[in-house]
């Protein structure tokens, strides 16, 4: 059950303690009074005002450029969260391991009244700089942490409410915080939950690229969620447990700190060889464990291995037969060394498909890099693509950096949302697509260049070339052989699917056949990763074995009218269905897009690019 503090009780605690200089044990939590505690030895001064400004945006570039693969291994997660934070009236920060903030998206009006006490991207909130918060306090702890209201340290934060889950790295060392903070007056709506999710999510894509040397367990005592952030990760080298992610920790009661210590006997009663042949093993008290073995490659180059999905969205749910016909004709195109094009709205599992076309490939055993063009910095594209040589420029990383083509060496390159590359970096990827070779920033020698390729795009990439929006050249040389995806609303059989995918999320929960019947009814504008996101909410909000009805879904689910089948309609009309459904919301709105779009479960920019609108109007 979700902690309240009255707060008058609050102000009590704070007099005891700021003013009288005692202990206010049972008013507020240990873990808030101890962090209090520590401030105070530090001689913080709980009304000062803390002096606090954001770094140059040339450091602020460093350190994102320091923490890339952190950067990059969340950018999904803070998408999804930030595109509900629009809705809630909060907002979703990604620091580094020192209390760094390097992003922050979500609701503009909270991120003002966020930036009034410095929290934004470039300011540092560790307890030494500001005090007891939930990211400063998540990285001493190196635990989940929530702070509200009264009970940060400093006066001036009273006003935010946060709730921080430390990131992971596989071998236990925490590598950066995921928090979500909003206004204190406004309950925090299982923030703490949601945190805890994305954060699963991450961590478990952290074990997507091989551990040097190591044998790589996937488990778990339901076969069902093998493939899901559910599974359990461990990594035994020479017979010693040295990685692992939450739950394959909690699969034996162990903690982080016994990483390095704990032998593979000591966990489990079969040999390994068993896991490869039978797909199970014993533990030490009998109870069977399925999943499978990833062993070591040859090489000890970090490379990629073929990974389970970054999402519950696998094959087995989302590809039917007309799909796997695409897949293994597109892995015949790709054999031949052209490149693959995918076409699909956003969140209808254009990643998915990709990674699949790895697994099912000769490449399999090499590096999957997944670039998402629209989400890069524009600042560091560039850079981050192509590399660059020790002082290309201020503050590039000593010794260089190799880019993320060069990552792909051998395996296989996803350049995601492709349409949204800037149009004065499309002649340089060009260039290195046609000749297979690469000239790092700041000079140096040219690198020769094997990778397979893959693009993928919500956008008209045709239509965009006829609008000078990107180059011809370009599209020709990427769009050997296209693959589009259907929309959600057009697939049949989405009880299904929808069944499928709550499958592998719910554990001992339950879905009332009318809510299976609501959720499949529903058209789903933002495709799977919308269905998705609604079903993790759903699980995050109940408890196990736990009936979910009609009326647990979201408004919007239930308010819509049941859909029409696709096949009824062909794609323009249930186009202009969907643009009608989108006007009358903004009208029933009074013309304010926040509202029109947390109505119809979308987000704002989707509504203003389905509508042809352009921000700055109402919301």
């Amino acid at each position: 059950m979700a902690r309240l503090l009255i707060q008058p009780d609050l102000g009590q605690a704070r007099r005891e303690f700021f003013e009288r200089g005692g202990l206010p044990v049972g008013r507020v939590t240990e873990t808030i009074l101890q962090s209090w505690r520590r401030c105070q030895r530090l001689g913080l001064a709980s009304e000062r005002l803390p002096s606090i400004e954001p770094v140059p945006q040339m450091r602020l570039r460093e350190m994102r450029e320091r923490n890339e693969r952190l950067w990059r291994l969340a950018r999904a997660e803070l998408d999804a969260l930030g595109a509900d934070a629009v809705g809630a009236g909060s907002i979703v920060i990604l620091t580094d391991a020192d209390g760094w903030i390097l992003e922050s998206i979500g609701h503009p009006q909270f991120l003002d009244k966020a930036g009034r006490v410095a929290l934004m991207a470039g300011t540092c909130w560790n307890e030494a700089q500001v005090g007891t918060n939930a990211i400063g306090t998540a990285i001493v702890e190196k635990r989940a942490v929530e702070v509200r209201g009264g009970e940060h340290y400093l006066s001036l934060h009273r006003i935010l409410s946060c709730s921080a889950v430390p990131v992971h790295d596989p071998y236990g060392d925490v590598v950066g915080v995921l928090d979500i903070s909003g206004d204190s007056g406004v309950p925090p709506m299982h923030a703490l939950g949601l945190a805890r999710h994305a954060v699963a999510t991450i961590e478990h894509r952290y074990f997507d690229q091989n551990l040097p040397g190591c044998e790589l367990l996937r488990l778990h005592r339901d076969p069902a969620l093998l493939g899901s952030v559910r599974e359990g990760l461990l990594a035994f080298r020479d017979g010693r447990l040295v990685a692992a992610n939450s739950a394959g920790l909690q699969l034996f009661g162990l903690d982080r700190r016994e990483l390095g210590r704990i032998r593979f006997d000591a966990l489990f009663d079969d040999a390994l060889p068993r896991l490869r042949d039978d797909g199970v093993l014993l533990d030490r008290h009998g109870a069977a464990l399925y999943g499978g073995v990833q062993s070591p490659l040859r090489s000890t180059r970090a490379t990629g291995l073929p990974s389970a999905p970054a999402s519950v969205v696998t094959e087995a749910v989302l590809f039917d037969a007309d799909q796997e016909a695409a897949l293994a004709r597109a892995e015949r195109v790709l054999q031949a060394g052209l490149p693959v094009l995918l076409l699909g709205e956003t969140g209808t599992g254009k990643e998915v498909f990709a990674r699949a076309l790895h697994r099912r490939g000769a490449r399999a055993a090499r590096p999957f890099v997944a670039v998402n063009c629209a989400a890069l910095p524009e600042g560091l594209i560039e850079a981050e693509l192509f590399g660059y040589e020790d002082g290309a420029f201020t503050g590039a990383r000593r010794q260089g950096n190799a880019g993320l083509l060069r990552q792909a060496e051998g395996g296989i390159l996803f350049l995601d949302e492709i349409g949204d590359m800037p149009l004065a970096l499309q002649p340089r990827l060009l260039r290195v697509l046609q000749e297979r070779e690469l000239l790092p920033l700041g000079g140096g020698k040219p690198v020769k260049l094997d990778f397979s390729l893959i693009c993928a795009t919500h956008r008209d990439l045709a239509g965009a070339v006829a609008q000078g929006l990107f180059r011809a050249d370009l599209y020709y040389r990427i769009a050997h052989y296209l693959v589009e995806l259907p929309a959600l609303r057009q697939q049949p059989g989405r009880a299904g699917l929808v069944q499928s995918l709550w499958q592998r999320l719910a554990a001992s929960r339950t879905l009332s056949p009318a809510a299976l019947a609501a959720l499949a009814a529903y058209d789903w504008p933002g495709n799977l990763r919308q269905l998705q996101s609604c079903l993790r909410m759903l699980v995050a909000l109940s408890d196990a074995h736990d009936g979910i009805d009609c009326a647990d879904l979201p408004g919007y689910v239930t308010a819509a009218p049941v859909a029409v089948t696709a096949a009824a309609f062909d794609d323009g009309a249930l186009d202009s269905i969907e643009r009608a459904a989108m006007r009358r919301a903004l009208a029933d709105c009074d013309g304010n897009v926040s509202q029109a779009a947390r109505r119809l479960g979308i987000s704002r920019s989707t509504l203003y690019r389905r509508l042809g609108s352009k921000p700055g109007s109402a919301g």
